[in-house]
């Protein structure tokens, strides 16, 4: 899994990456399924996938969809306990980095 910084080492190695609009259009919301692929998931969780993840949650949610049902501090504290993360803002960022990384075909 690449961290924003091991992103930014390869992506400076690189001289052909892509423009952000050649990978992602910003008008277009990127379901958190994609972002929370299962490769990432299973790598920092004990869990599957993103859906199994939430719906092990202290919640009433069964899957991704229904994320916003999850108390936030709840989720903080389940995210510390079932991840490698210590929150969810850091849980989120890594997730980010790996989506990014793979979308530009750095990881």
């Amino acid at each position: 899994m690449a961290l924003e910084s091991d992103v930014r080492a390869a992506a400076e190695q690189r001289d052909d990456l892509p423009t952000a609009a050649d990978v992602h259009d910003p008008d277009t919301e990127i379901p958190l399924t994609d972002l929370f692929d299962a490769e990432f998931v299973q790598t920092h969780t004990e869990f599957s996938s993103f859906d199994d993840l939430v719906a092990a949650s202290p919640s009433p949610a069964d899957a991704a969809a229904e994320l916003e049902t999850v108390p936030e501090g709840e989720w903080d504290e389940f995210v510390a306990e079932t991840t490698d993360f210590a929150d969810e803002k850091a849980l989120v960022l890594a997730a980010r980095d790996h989506w990014v990384g793979k979308q530009l075909e750095l990881v």
